[in-house]
């Protein structure tokens, strides 16, 4: 984790999964930061539940879109892995 980064290589901040398809967690504080604000966010929508459950669901799709878009543009390419190569 503590890998050398040359200036010229981009920091990936969602390395992919070891086995299937998609994310792995982050390895580094601002994926972190990403996640803690998709959590909270979809927290403080919590209150749209009282008005009306389908603008709840609306909230919590907009904001997964956005986090699927970060985890593409700041992660590895995903695609299917079965561990080794």
């Amino acid at each position: 984790m503590n890998e050398e980064i040359r200036p010229d290589e981009k920091r990936l901040w969602f390395p992919a999964k070891k086995y299937g398809w998609g994310w792995g967690p982050p390895n580094c504080w601002q994926g972190w930061l990403v996640i803690l604000a998709y959590v909270l966010l979809v927290a403080a929508g919590s209150p749209l539940l009282a008005v009306n459950a389908g603008l709840y669901i609306v909230h919590v799709i907009i904001l997964s879109i956005i986090l699927i878009i970060v985890c593409y543009l700041k992660g590895e390419k995903p695609g299917w892995r079965w561990g080794g190569k």
